[in-house]
This record gives C-alpha cells, structure tokens and sequence, in this order.
C-alpha cells in the first residue's frame, strides 16, 4: 500500500460532531505512573498510537504485566520499587520524547547501565537538557554524540536531592525531575518557567507529596520521597493537539461548524484556542467538568466571517507549542500581518518545524519572513492554490502531515504528500476522521 496522500480538492462545507482520539500526555504519563503503582491500573480510551505503545513495551522490559482488551488497558504495577534492571538492558522510546525524556527521571536508581535508543528523528533531539540536571543527583550518564541519543544511564541507590531552575518551559524536563525527586531522601526543588501541568495533577491526585507555588511566569515546586502509590482508573478525555487540526479546518472554511466531544482544555494546553479567538475564531467550551484534576468540555467551532492577523505574545508560546504550525495557516488567510516570536523550540521537536512551516508557506504562494526564532506571515484572505504541491523528506513529522492535510482541503490545489504512516505516532484515526467531514 502506498504511503502517501493526494488531494486534488478542497472540502466542501460541513456541520459535524466527532470524537478524536485520546490525550496523548497524559496517555503516557498514565502508563508511566501506572507502571509504578500498587496493584492494577485500568484505563478507558488509551491512545494507542505507536508513541503510547512504545510506552507499554518499554515498561514491559522493565518486568510490568500489561494487558490490552478492547477499550481498556490494565497495567499490573509492582510498586514504587518494582522495575527489574537486569545487566544489558535496552529501552527503545522511538519517536516519543515525552517517553525518551520521563522515563530517564524513572531510572535514576539503576545500579545497572541501561541504554535508551529512539528512531531517527529522536536521536537528533536534544537530552542534555535531562541528563544534565539528573547528573546533580548523582546519576551518570554518556552519550554517543553530543547531546542526543543513543544515551547511557547508570543511577544510584542514594540519590541527593537537589535544587534546579528550569529556564525552558519543558514540561518533559520538568517532570523528569520530578520523577527523580520521588526517589531521593530529602526535598528536591524545582523553579520551573510555565509549562503543561499534566504530572503535577496527577500528583496531586494520587496524593503525592508535591507542593506548588505559582507565581506570574514560574512555579516553584516541591517533591519529597514517596514509598507508595495507589492504582489508578482512568477514562482518559480526547487530545485538544488533535482537536486542534478540525478547528483550524472549520477556520478556514466559509459556513463550516464542529462539536468535539469530551477534550481536555487543561489551561496549560490551551494556546491554540486563546490565539484563534484573538484571530476572530468562534469557539465555545459547553458541559465543562472537572475529572482527576483535568478540565474537560466539549468544543464548539463556527467559520469566521473574516480571519484577523495577530501579533502573538509570546506568553502563549508554550501552551501552543504544538499548534503552530497549524495556527500559521490560519495566519495565511488572514487580513493583514501576523507576527510571531521566541519560537526557537520548535525546530527542536521531531522535526525542525519552523524552518518547515516556512516551506510549506512559501509552497503555497504565502509571503513570509523567518528568522531562527520568529515568523512573520503577510495574510492572503483570497488564496487559491492552483498548482502542484509534493512534501516529503520531514522526519515523518506527523505534525508536518497533517497541517498539509488541513491546508490542501482548506486552500486546493494538487498535493502529494508523503509518509502518512507518520500520523501512526500520535493520531492513527485523523484520515478516517477527515474522510467522515466529507460525507
């Protein structure tokens, strides 16, 4: 079967409520932290996408009994002190550097070396923003290149607490740390720049000994050893990053309108939404609740009469780190000039996405200015695509396909792009959900 799409035109208008898949955040941390639990854990509408699978089979080498029927997870945890570190050991986190990055923080009291691995695209990325503050607990490590993988970890039984700043806004480092403070003797300290909050609710919710002083751009958080946690039952509510592509679908099309069902607005994720409204965007949270800590709504989307440009403060850019390159395409039909700074992270993901969405821009007839950390888009309300457009060669960036997806049904054109199986890491499920829109 041939791994690519071709779309030859543009979607026709649509009133529609879907379902997208779950939350893959906290999919992972719930495995993670499932893995380490007294008893058996239950989970409901797991992604199983091949990030979160990796998750389970990386926990299975660590000696943890999963079972998969149907719609539900179990995950048969051994304790805080249960993972079996025998001599040789592999973990391959693939193409998932939440995984990659979390599980380091797990592992720090391994007297054996463990080596982790990841696919290509992951083995670019950047681990000494992990492994350099786990070396403050005493903790070795030694990477093959500079800072990326494959690594090799060798923990200690007496871990020292420390005290870190966290200048970032990386919710994986952050956690990491986390992760490696339960383990310690004393209180570890961590300043942390604003970030997802996924674990830090959790802890609290599984009564974790983790304390949290925010404050206007920082919070400073306490974690202090823990003996023991509780199993956990789970429905796990759909993923606003996923979510994300059918809003900006509705966006961009003239009398469009969606409900999506049952998504996670936790106010650290929810940057795409709060840019999108300043843009002129209708969308409305309806049935909010609050489950384990997590705010859950469903989403209602309506076409905009006209799409405003935006000057996007860049207090927003870690609660959208992940949309923006389908908020750009929002910016292209926008009247007027869109600004956009302080994005040098995302040409740390999987793949460098700023230098793509310039590409991809620019593919499209879009005038657009770049710099290693900004991106201004010159809005074109009236853009029609007429001519052929291929995109490969992205690191099987899935986030790279489908914003190529949403912009050839929103703009036209020919497009050919390749490598879907990319959407297999996060969100299996989008073409299917696409091809629904269409009926």
């Amino acid at each position: 079967m041939s791994n690519f799409v071709s779309i030859n035109e543009e979607i026709k208008d649509f009133n529609k409520i879907i379902s997208v898949s779950g939350d893959k955040s906290i999919s992972i941390r719930w495995v993670l932290f499932s893995s380490l639990a007294n008893g058996v854990s239950k989970a409901q509408n797991l992604l199983m996408s091949e990030d979160v699978l990796a998750a389970i089979n990386l926990i299975k080498k660590l000696g943890i009994k999963v079972k998969i029927e149907k719609n539900l997870c179990k995950i048969y945890g051994k304790g805080f002190n249960g993972y079996k570190y025998r001599e040789n050991l592999t973990l391959d986190a693939k193409n998932s550097g939440t995984l990659g990055r979390l599980i380091l923080g797990l592992l720090v009291n391994s007297k054996n070396k463990i080596k982790l691995i990841g696919d290509r695209s992951l083995s670019k990325r950047d681990f000494k923003r992990i492994s350099s503050p786990l070396s403050k607990f005493g903790v070795k490590f030694k990477h093959k290149n500079k800072f990326g993988l494959p690594l090799e970890i060798q923990g200690i039984e007496n871990l020292r607490p420390i005290t870190y700043e966290e200048t970032r806004g990386s919710a994986q480092c952050k956690s990491s740390i986390i992760f490696a403070g339960m383990r310690t003797k004393g209180k570890t300290i961590v300043k942390a720049k604003k970030s997802r909050d996924h674990t830090e609710l959790l802890c609290k919710y599984l009564k974790i000994p983790l304390k949290i002083k925010k404050e206007k751009e920082f919070d400073f958080i306490e974690i202090q050893k823990v003996n023991k946690i509780k199993s956990i039952k789970y429905k796990i509510p759909s993923d606003i990053s996923s979510a994300a592509f059918f809003i900006v679908l509705v966006a961009l099309s003239k009398k469009s309108s969606i409900k999506i069902k049952n998504v996670n607005i936790n106010p650290s994720r929810i940057g795409v939404v709060k840019i999108l409204r300043k843009m002129g965007i209708s969308i409305n949270f309806k049935n909010q609740k609050l489950y384990k800590g997590e705010q859950i709504a469903d989403i209602y989307v309506k076409s905009p009469k006209k799409i405003k440009s935006i000057n996007c403060s860049s207090d927003l850019n870690s609660q959208a780190i992940d949309e923006f390159l389908i908020i750009f395409l929002v910016a292209a039909k926008a009247e007027g000039i869109s600004y956009f700074k302080g994005l040098s992270e995302l040409n740390k993901k999987e793949s460098p996405r700023l230098d793509w969405a310039y590409k991809i821009l620019r593919l499209m007839g879009i005038k657009t200015v770049k710099t290693n950390s900004s991106i201004t888009i010159i809005g074109n309300p009236k853009l029609k695509i007429k001519k052929n457009i291929v995109i490969k060669n992205f690191l099987k960036d899935h986030r790279v396909f489908m914003t190529c997806v949403i912009a050839a049904l929103s703009f036209g054109g020919r497009w050919k792009i390749h490598d879907k199986d990319s959407i297999k890491t996060s969100f299996p499920s989008f073409l299917q959900i696409v091809s629904s829109l269409k009926k």
